[in-house]
């Protein structure tokens, strides 16, 4: 097993354990520095992003926001499936605007302004979804958004993340369908492989029990503007 890949998978799966995502929104940049390709990369990282994903919804299905996720379904997962076989051939570098929405979005709690603005915006949901669509097929950056969009309708801290978790997951099942559709296969054996999802699956579990049941709903909020912050000032930085 390669460390590098190995501290990449455990570091972002304590992340998804956690928020939902963060397997394929930070490893896959991580995995284009270590030397790896686009398609490479989200092929060894999305059977990863959907076991961690399948638990917890398995856990906590019964919070899901199936109003949103049917809106999902039909505005967002066709956009990721058109556009996911374009990206070998065009390369759009929006990580900059990306980055910069997630900042915005995580002053939600500390800004009136921002705060309203945000709700103005969900009243244009399905553009959104569209949007964050197009976005994930090209480059793997929609889970940024999606967690945008999650964040601003003030949830509890289980339909958060489980709302996350299966519009995330469904993100990784067409994603990998449309990849073996149209032939792609990645070099890493299956023993391999499996290595890094047993990784995922253990740290899954050790943070569900030391870290996860003990955040509180009103901490989890926090934490989460937090994640978007840091997640936004990593994707401006990468971008310039």
């Amino acid at each position: 097993m390669s460390i590098d890949v190995f501290i990449i998978v455990a570091v972002t799966s304590f992340i998804q354990s956690i928020f939902g995502v963060g397997v394929l929104l930070f490893g896959t940049p991580l995995l284009l520095i270590t030397g790896y390709g686009f398609i490479d990369a989200i092929l060894i990282l999305l059977p990863i992003s959907v076991l961690i994903n399948s638990v917890q919804i398995a856990k906590d299905y019964r919070s899901v926001d199936f109003t949103f996720y049917k809106k999902l379904l039909v505005f967002a997962i066709p956009f990721v499936v058109v556009f996911l076989f374009l990206v070998t051939q065009v390369q759009i570098n929006i990580g900059l605007i990306v980055g910069i929405f997630l900042i915005f979005v995580a002053a939600k709690d500390y800004s009136i302004k921002v705060h309203s603005a945000l709700r103005v915006l969900v009243r244009y949901e399905k553009i959104y979804l569209i949007v964050m669509g197009v976005i994930h097929g090209l480059n793997n950056l929609g889970g940024s958004l999606l967690t945008a969009i999650v964040h601003s309708k003030e949830y509890e801290k289980d339909v958060t993340r489980v709302t996350v978790a299966v519009s995330y997951a469904t993100f990784a099942v067409f994603q990998m369908t449309t990849l073996f559709a149209s032939g792609r296969t990645v070099d890493i054996s299956l023993s391999r492989g499996g290595m890094y999802m047993i990784v995922g699956f253990v740290i899954f579990l050790l943070t569900e029990k030391f870290v996860y049941m003990d955040i509180s709903n009103k901490a989890y909020s926090k934490y989460f503007s937090l994640f978007l912050f840091v997640a936004g000032v990593l994707l401006c930085v990468k971008s310039i």
